[in-house]
C-alpha cells in the first residue's frame, strides 16, 4: 500500500498541477494548506521543505532508498512523481523530451507570463498600460503557441501527460489575462477535453473552499504579504 504523500499546497494554477497529478494516477495524499495571503509560506517549517518559500511542495515518506524526500518546484514535482508512479510522463527518450519540452516551456513561459499579466490586469495599485500591453500580448503570442503545436497533436506532449497538467490551470484563467480561447480553436479543443476529465475537476475542486475565505483583488493585507517580499 502506497503511503501518502505530503502535499503543501494552495489553490493557484500552480497547486493545481499536482493534485491533479494526483488525483489522475490514483496516488493517496494528505493537504496541507500553506495560506499564501497570511504567510504560510515564510514559516521556518515550510522552508525546511520549500527553500524559496513557494507552494506547491511535497514530502514523500517512501522515498528512494527509503526515508522522506521533500521535493520543490512544480515542475520537478511533477517528474518526481512521473517517474515514480510511471504514469503520464513517458519512459523512452523521443517520447520522454516532448513532454519535457512543453513542461518547461509551461514553467519557464506561460506560467510567468500569464502571472504578470494577471497582477497588471487587476490587481497593481496603478493601471500601467505599458504593463498591461506587455504582458497580455506575450499570453496572446504564447497560446498561438500552443495552438499551432495542437494543430498537429492530441495533448501538448503528443499523449496526455505532466505537460498538459502544468499547463491547464494556467489557461483556465484566461479571460483574467485577457485571451478569447475562440481566438485559438485547437488550444480550445485540447482545453474543452482536459476540463471535462473528472480527476482535473477533482484536482482543481481542492481547497477551493479554502480560497473562497480570501479575496486577492481587495484584501490589502494579502496583497502586500504575495506583493511586497523582499530578500528579508
Amino acid at each position: 500500500m502506497t503511503t501518502p504523500i505530503e502535499l503543501y499546497y494552495w489553490p493557484t494554477p500552480n497547486g493545481y498541477k499536482i493534485t491533479i497529478y494526483l488525483e489522475e494516477a490514483g496516488v493517496p495524499y494528505n493537504v496541507n494548506y500553506v495560506n499564501i495571503g497570511k504567510g504560510d509560506q515564510f514559516k521556518p517549517e515550510f522552508l525546511e521543505i520549500s527553500p524559496n518559500n513557494r507552494m506547491p511542495a511535497i514530502v514523500d515518506p517512501d522515498g528512494p532508498g527509503g526515508g522522506p524526500l521533500s521535493v520543490f518546484e512544480s515542475g520537478a514535482i511533477l517528474q518526481y512523481l512521473g517517474r515514480k508512479f510511471k504514469r503520464f510522463y513517458p519512459e523512452t527518450e523521443r517520447e520522454r523530451v516532448a513532454v519535457e519540452e512543453w513542461l518547461f516551456w509551461q514553467v519557464g513561459g506561460l506560467g510567468p507570463m500569464a502571472g504578470q499579466a494577471h497582477h497588471f490586469r487587476r490587481y497593481a495599485p496603478e493601471k500601467i498600460e505599458y504593463g498591461i500591453n506587455r504582458y497580455t500580448n506575450e499570453v496572446n503570442r504564447l497560446y498561438g503557441v500552443m495552438n499551432r503545436r495542437l494543430s498537429e497533436v492530441e495533448y501538448l506532449g503528443g499523449d496526455y501527460s505532466i505537460a498538459d497538467m502544468a499547463s491547464i490551470g494556467w489557461v483556465r484563467s484566461h479571460e483574467g489575462q485577457g485571451q478569447d480561447l475562440n481566438d485559438f480553436p485547437n488550444l480550445k479543443r485540447w482545453y474543452e477535453a482536459v476540463m471535462a476529465r473528472p480527476a482535473v475537476q477533482a484536482g482543481i475542486a481542492v481547497g477551493q473552499s479554502e480560497r473562497e475565505k480570501m479575496n486577492l483583488a481587495t484584501d490589502k493585507d494579502a496583497q502586500s504579504v504575495l506583493f511586497g517580499q523582499k530578500a528579508r
